[in-house]
């Protein structure tokens, strides 16, 4: 399990430099969870419990829209954290899944130890912040990409930001990320490899 630990280091380490002290507190606080396919890992309709640190594997969330129809929201790889942002923050009832898609490598943290920790770490409020500002800006950036850009915009950035993705996810759920139908989506992908 230490390469779980190592793969989490890494990644704050692109951020700021954590002190032996904080690392022996996210190996106290933080718990490696191996997830099967295809799990629903926290359910809409609730209030999330964890933040996950995503070692290995892919993940999304998605809501269902008022014809039942699944939207994802984020659809993502490790390593990076992934949580229902707003409701874990806030403490309050998500209406999104958090889905794993493919087997998965988490290391996860419960909402009371966020907070338990913050008091203690003395780099974690830094990095928590840093990784927040790069998410919301991300959102951001899909927000404007939606409503300026084309489909096959959409679709050329996501290959150059995330070309992972589309060769270990299914290409519905990456359609509804892109906000087009699984159809447009493939015969954008037969035009892109001609």
């Amino acid at each position: 399990m230490e390469h779980y630990y190592q793969t989490f280091f890494d990644y704050v380490a692109q951020i700021l430099t954590l002190p032996d002290s904080d690392k022996a507190s996210i190996r106290q606080t933080f718990q490696p969870v191996f997830v099967p396919k295809d799990t629903i890992l926290e359910a809409a309709g609730a209030v999330p419990q964890h933040h996950n640190f995503i070692v290995s594997g892919y993940m999304r969330n998605f809501y269902h829209d008022a014809d039942g129809n699944q939207v994802t929201t984020d659809l993502n790889d490790g390593p990076r954290f992934f949580t229902s942002y707003f409701h874990f923050m806030h403490r309050s009832v998500s209406n999104e899944n958090l889905h794993c898609i493919t087997d998965c490598e988490l290391l996860r943290i419960s909402r009371d130890d966020v907070d338990r920790t913050a008091e203690r770490s003395q780099t974690q409020k830094d990095y928590t912040i840093q990784i927040l500002q790069r998410h919301l800006q991300e959102d951001k950036q899909r927000i404007t990409d939606m409503a300026t850009l084309t489909a096959e915009e959409r679709y050329r950035r996501f290959l150059r930001e995330k070309p992972g993705i589309i060769r270990h996810v299914p290409l519905g759920y990456v359609a509804s990320y892109l906000g087009i139908t699984q159809r447009h989506l493939s015969r954008l992908r037969r035009e892109s490899t001609t």
